[in-house]
């Protein structure tokens, strides 16, 4: 089955502990919705640029990209 990489950007000089806090609702609703996850990442960027990564299987995509609204999301290579 296909990844997926669902990305949330978060800027500012609270932006690392902005993504800080949005981890810890995505791990929250992960097991709320029991839904099967292979990566949850913060990558800093930059001081005022944090993103935070959620991989996860295709057929999560739908109800996530719904419920959770990410800014964007990529196929993801885990070869990379």
């Amino acid at each position: 089955m296909k990844k997926v990489k669902m990305i949330w950007d978060f800027r500012g000089p609270a932006a690392m502990q902005t993504a800080k806090h949005h981890e810890i609702h995505l791990i929250k609703y992960l097991q709320q919705k029991t839904i099967e996850h292979h990566l949850l990442k913060i990558h800093e960027l930059s001081e005022f640029k944090t993103e935070v990564w959620l991989v996860t299987d295709e057929s999560f995509v739908n109800i996530i990209r719904q419920d959770l609204k990410p800014h964007r999301g990529q196929l993801f290579n885990s070869e990379l």
